[in-house]
């Protein structure tokens, strides 16, 4: 054989076997059980697409899809949730100062001295005298 010649891997082991004299078999208990490799290793390598593992687990795969888009969508939902309470809580502060400032107006234009200003023009004065409650007494 050459160096560079291909080899064909099937015809080069039946070769191989052919030019071996034959000995007495011994049975290995590595060789005789098919070592199934380790389920994290089929994962990384993407062997577990290739088989029928996909097939029958297909209604569990798009389960766990499923579940997957749930919790995105919780998530942008949340966010969302988020923008919605810091925006309403500006808008709430900008209502209370628009409420403080309202009123503090409102007390400021109907102050004593400025009424009595406003409505001199009027002839309304403001009394000298001072009010008197009059109560009356309910007989049982």
């Amino acid at each position: 054989m050459m160096d560079n010649e291909y080899i064909d891997k099937d015809t080069a082991h039946e070769e191989q076997k052919k030019q071996e004299p034959k000995k007495a078999k011994k049975k290995a208990p590595t060789a005789s059980k098919k070592k199934r490799p380790n389920a994290l290793i089929q994962i990384l390598n993407g062997e577990f697409l290739t088989k029928g593992f996909v097939l029958n687990n297909l209604s569990f795969i798009f389960f766990i899809i499923l579940l997957l888009l749930l919790l995105v969508g919780k998530g942008y939902y949340g966010k969302q949730l988020s923008k919605d309470a810091d925006k309403a809580q500006v808008e709430l502060n900008e209502l209370s100062a628009n409420y403080v400032e309202t009123k503090a107006a409102l007390e400021e234009e109907t102050r004593r001295d400025k009424l009595i200003q406003k409505l001199g023009p009027r002839g309304l004065h403001e009394t000298v005298n001072p009010t008197k409650v009059i109560r009356i007494k309910k007989k049982d």
